[in-house]
């Protein structure tokens, strides 16, 4: 039986001892930029990095910009909702405050700007003027709301079909929000619609819904004051 060791190549012996050295020591080496640039001096000259403790330290810089960054993002995204949907509980509020027809009215044409929104009108298929003493509400050619939102659809979010609902003025708006008012069988068809000059500005989900809710309170006040049948 052979008692001697068995003979290793010093070569094999220093890197196996390196590793252990590594395992056993990682969070120091991790600390230690100079290090770890010797022992992986190709890596980092291939990536333009000659201080690794430097390179890490401002990767993680880089990477608590970009988080603070989304998280005032979202911070401001929390405050535009906010906002919104307190602007919504004020207008519902204001509906259900009006003394007259006429006011229920003003609130909603006079509603834009609660939704980031440069106008708001209220549309009702007939012929001739409209109603005196409603500014904001205009009359158009019968079969408009079946045109722009088809027969089922209780409302959309457009990019275009402002000149066929708000008149020639209307192709400045790039945003619309239509919405098909309900009023009873009897009653015209009519649509509440919000414009906007900015491009994607009901995009939002939240905004659309608070715009979809808006239109159902409107259309449940204009019933009441005109003692329609509940639908």
């Amino acid at each position: 039986m052979n008692d001697r060791a068995e003979a290793r190549d010093p070569a094999a012996a220093a890197a196996e001892a390196v590793r252990a050295y590594v395992r056993m020591n990682r969070e120091q080496l991790a600390t230690d930029g100079e290090l770890l640039a010797l022992l992986l001096p190709r890596r980092f000259a291939d990536e333009g990095v000659s201080d690794f403790q430097s390179y890490v330290i401002e990767k993680l810089r880089d990477e608590n910009a970009a988080l603070r960054a989304e998280r005032h993002g979202l911070q401001g995204a929390r405050a535009r909702a906010t906002g919104l949907g307190d602007g919504l509980k004020r207008l519902v509020l204001e509906l259900l405050d009006a003394r007259t027809f006429e006011e229920a009215i003003l609130v909603a044409t006079n509603a834009a700007p609660a939704f980031g929104a440069d106008c708001a009108t209220l549309c009702v298929e007939g012929d001739g003027a409209a109603p005196q003493g409603c500014d904001g509400v205009r009359l158009i050619a019968p079969g408009t709301a079946t045109t722009v939102l088809g027969r089922d659809a209780s409302g959309a979010i457009l990019s275009g079909c402002g000149e066929i609902l708000l008149g020639s003025g209307g192709a400045e708006y790039a945003s619309l929000a239509v919405f098909r008012l309900r009023l009873g069988n009897h009653a015209p068809a009519a649509v509440y619609v919000v414009g906007a000059r900015e491009a994607g500005c009901f995009d939002s989900d939240e905004i659309a819904a608070d715009l979809a809710f808006f239109a159902r309170a409107l259309e449940r006040s204009i019933r009441a004051w005109l003692d329609l049948p509940k639908l």
